[in-house]
């Protein structure tokens, strides 16, 4: 896949890691983005490792959104773990 290719399943992946993740409302849509770009880079990186596949070069299809997905979610919750960030939504009520 080229770069843009790249930016678009990146953007997609972090748009749905919104949806799954809870607890990183605070990140907004470009921070969305930029870890789904971020968790596009590790899930493909992992799946080649894994499944011994070229992620790079493979097809813009529903398994490269659904490894750009999961890559995204683990992103988001390592850097929650980092930040210091809750997923159980504690906080003044």
């Amino acid at each position: 896949m080229n770069i843009i290719a790249w930016l678009i399943l990146g953007a997609i992946a972090g748009y749905l890691a919104g949806f799954l993740v809870k607890g990183d409302e605070g990140l907004g849509v470009i921070g969305h983005i930029v870890l789904g770009i971020v968790g596009a880079l590790v899930g493909g990186f992992l799946a080649s490792v894994l499944f011994k596949t070229d992620a790079i070069n493979g097809a813009f299809d529903i398994s490269s959104i659904v490894v750009a997905t999961i890559g995204a979610v683990l992103t988001v919750i390592v850097v929650n773990m980092v930040t210091g960030r809750s997923r159980s939504g504690r906080g003044a009520v």
